[in-house]
């Protein structure tokens, strides 16, 4: 049962605080109800992983979508900090990124723009907000798309140490997921 000690959120032993955090926004029940499923299943995997048992590799990368005002900001920060306290992320801080920030002005400048965001999010969350705008009007000159491969590259190679969460508009995400064949496979 949770309670209210002194302002602090409690919950059963063993639980990051931070999901209690989450628990306390108004509304989100689909998310309040993933994240403990999440939860649960990284608690699984840990235990599991103690008992020298074989565990498959998880994706810690998310996919948030919905209208500006819907929290998915306090949302990604909260996140960082539920990985961090499990042990998924060090540090778990967010670095919040939209496609401003990482295309670059000129072809070659994009990747080493959006690489350098990627090194500052290390051990922590990549936050790309509006993720869509990156594949938007999507044309093979398009610095947008340098991003995205870029991102991918990074979700991968650095799977242990980052997490992306991408965020933005439903019907426009779709089209982001689309704009690169393994970018939709990366995401839970």
């Amino acid at each position: 049962v949770n309670g209210v000690d002194g302002g602090t959120q409690t919950g059963p032993p063993g639980q990051p605080p931070a999901l209690y955090e989450l628990d306390a926004l108004i509304g989100l029940e689909p998310v309040k109800r993933q994240m403990h499923q999440r939860v649960a299943g990284i608690r699984n995997t840990q235990r599991r992983r103690a008992q020298g048992l074989r565990t498959a590799s998880m994706s810690h990368h998310l996919v948030f979508t919905g209208s500006p005002g819907t929290g998915k900001t306090t949302v990604a920060r909260l996140i960082g900090t539920i990985y961090q306290e499990l042990g998924i992320l060090k540090k778990g801080h967010v670095v919040e990124v939209g496609r401003s920030d990482l295309v670059g002005a000129y072809l070659g400048h994009t990747e080493a723009q959006t690489a350098a965001l990627i090194a500052q999010a290390r051990h922590g969350v990549l936050f790309v907000d509006e993720a869509y705008a990156l594949s938007r009007n999507y044309v093979k000159s398009d610095l947008g798309q340098e991003a995205i491969d870029t991102i991918l590259t990074a979700m991968e190679n650095q799977r242990d140490e980052l997490v992306v969460i991408a965020a933005g508009y439903t019907d426009e995400m779709q089209t982001f997921l689309k704009s690169n064949p393994g970018l939709a496979s990366r995401f839970k």
